[in-house]
């Protein structure tokens, strides 16, 4: 090949073998879930939480220090999601439910789940905040929640979207490092999601933009699995 040449991709393609359709990426995608799936379960939470213990030390002190430099000013993005076939209401009963004790159905949303649950001080999280493993609680989740966000921009009109959930997110000591708003409304065949996040002003970019990805595959997953449940 001449030094000037780019040379070509290589592309494989499943032509015959399995029965049923996918593709190799599908099968891929189902045994890293249910690889995933084996060692949380051999884990339990407490070997997770000892196993993680010096990555959520370090995720929370960077998220401490984003909150301390930001001065309680934060920066937000927004994840749209468009379903079809499942009315919100529908796939909010099955995320009340899921919240209220199915932790299983949580973890599975996502690979980067890895504590959903409550303890003493409350609703706690334990995941990826961008590169950066959080462990934080979940306060005032709920329709009547949104005090601190009722002048956000991010707020729809209540006759388009009637259901509205925020949260704070905050650490053991009680250091606010996020909020969380998250807005449904019906359309003629599903609804929409407007999962907005907001992090510490001075958090780099890649941080927000990671969380938006989160919330694009986990609410995705949670929707798939209130419509299987529905089913």
């Amino acid at each position: 090949m001449p030094d000037d040449q780019t040379p070509q991709p290589v592309t494989v393609t499943l032509e015959a073998g399995p029965a049923g359709a996918g593709s190799i990426d599908d099968f891929e995608l189902f045994y890293a879930r249910r690889a995933l799936d084996r060692f949380r379960t051999l884990l339990g939470r407490q070997g997770l939480l000892d196993l993680l213990a010096e990555g959520i030390a370090e995720g929370n002190a960077f998220l401490r220090e984003s909150a301390r430099t930001s001065d309680g000013a934060f920066k937000g993005g927004t994840t749209v999601l468009a379903a079809k076939g499942l009315t919100s209401d529908e796939f909010l009963t099955w995320m009340d439910k899921a919240f209220a004790g199915d932790e299983r159905a949580l973890l599975a949303a996502h690979p980067e789940h890895y504590v959903m649950g409550t303890d003493e001080i409350g609703a706690r999280v334990v995941e990826n905040i961008g590169a950066h493993v959080a462990d934080f609680y979940m306060g005032g989740w709920g329709t009547d929640a949104l005090a601190w966000a009722k002048d956000a921009d991010e707020l729809l009109p209540e006759s388009e979207f009637p259901r509205k959930m925020s949260s704070n997110l905050f650490l053991a000591d009680g250091t606010v490092v996020g909020r969380a708003l998250i807005q449904f409304g019906d359309t003629a065949d599903g609804f929409t999601a407007n999962l907005t996040v907001y992090v510490p002003r001075t958090c780099p970019d890649e941080v927000l933009d990671h969380h938006l990805r989160h919330y694009a595959v986990e609410f995705r997953n949670w929707i798939v699995a209130a419509a299987a449940a529905r089913a």
